[in-house]
């Protein structure tokens, strides 16, 4: 079967950890979110997957390249400009001639696709969203479904007053290509705000598929942060790229943890980390391959990408350091980002 992941948005909102990374690349347990994408596709048949790409597309292309590496075939569509999440579809239209699956390149998610598929074949939906019940629905599409699993009022990211579901649209989306007519060609075009009301108006076979499943938009820093507890806690079924040394301990190899060094669970140390005298990795810490916790520094609730250096006696809470960066001596950080501040 075939699906798209929509890989072309900026980022904004996780400013600035994507000013030099395109936001499918930003690592969930030292790997790339969309990289937890294509495996979650692949591991349900969707083996052939356009992408389409706009900013800092080559970073995505390089790393990802044909897909073979995981078992798929990707093939790319660049975009010159942002044409909405409909539109980006739509420019892809002859790449589907069947039932086919859209999904975004920053979600985390173990959603089952194959009963996401059978619900929708047996409804002979023309479209089927997959929702997830959330706390907060203000900034996501809500819905209302009747009995029978149709989809009977759809709103976009509604203001408190008007809010009427906590059943959210998760941007997993199944189609028939006769969603094609509905979005017309050159013209930026959403989903949320112009297919799926024009779905409603026409009276088109339109439902949701409520899952239980875990599902997340890693769209912001708090929701980066919680996506990484979640995922090193067992509350989302995904592969790591490190052993599990010991319960809720992820290692890599040529790790050099000091004897006097402290622990704690559950952490992710990737590889050729050094950990050095009286230094603590405490519950919640994520470490990418070849970090540096020099003596007596402290890292608690924080995620360090490859690269990062945290100076003796130095405190980082709920912290993330980006790719290569120092976090200097005799300092303690609490909910800071620390990123290389050149933009490329």
């Amino acid at each position: 079967m075939k699906a798209m992941i929509l890989a072309a948005g900026v980022g904004s909102r996780l400013d600035p950890l994507t000013r030099n990374l395109p936001k499918p690349l930003v690592p969930i347990v030292n790997k790339p979110v969309m990289e937890h994408i294509i495996e979650l596709l692949a591991r349900y048949g969707f083996t052939k997957i356009m992408v389409n790409v706009y900013y800092h597309a080559d970073q995505i292309e390089q790393y990802f390249g044909d897909g073979s590496k995981w078992g798929v075939k990707l093939e790319y569509s660049r975009e010159d400009q942002l044409w909405g999440d409909a539109g980006s579809v739509k420019r892809c239209e002859k790449f589907f001639d069947s039932t086919f699956l859209v999904i975004g390149g920053d979600d985390l998610a173990d959603i089952d696709l194959k009963r996401l598929t059978k619900h929708h074949h047996e409804n002979k939906a023309l479209c089927t969203i997959a929702l997830s019940l959330v706390d907060d629905p203000s900034e996501y599409g809500i819905v209302l479904l009747n009995e029978r699993g149709k989809i009977t009022k759809f709103v976009e990211k509604p203001k408190g007053e008007v809010i009427f579901s906590n059943m959210a649209n998760t941007g997993v989306y199944l189609f028939e290509p006769d969603i094609f007519e509905l979005i017309p060609k050159g013209t930026q075009y959403g989903f949320g705000n112009n297919v799926f009301p024009m779905l409603l108006e026409q009276k088109k076979r339109f439902y949701g598929h409520l899952t239980s499943s875990y599902w997340r938009d890693v769209g912001s820093l708090k929701q980066y942060q919680e996506t990484h507890r979640d995922a090193i806690q067992g509350r989302v079924t995904i592969k790591f790229s490190l052993p599990q040394v010991k319960n809720y301990v992820w290692m890599g190899e040529n790790v050099e943890i000091d004897p006097s060094a402290e622990i704690g669970y559950p952490v992710v140390i990737g590889n050729n980390c050094r950990i050095g005298k009286n230094a603590k990795v405490l519950e919640n810490s994520v470490l990418g391959d070849n970090c540096v916790v020099e003596e007596d520094a402290v890292v608690q609730n924080s995620i360090l990408w490859a690269g990062a250096r945290v100076m003796e006696q130095t405190m980082l809470e709920r912290c993330v350091v980006g790719t290569g960066c120092q976090v200097k001596s005799n300092a303690a950080v609490f909910d800071g980002v620390i990123v290389d501040p050149v933009r490329h």
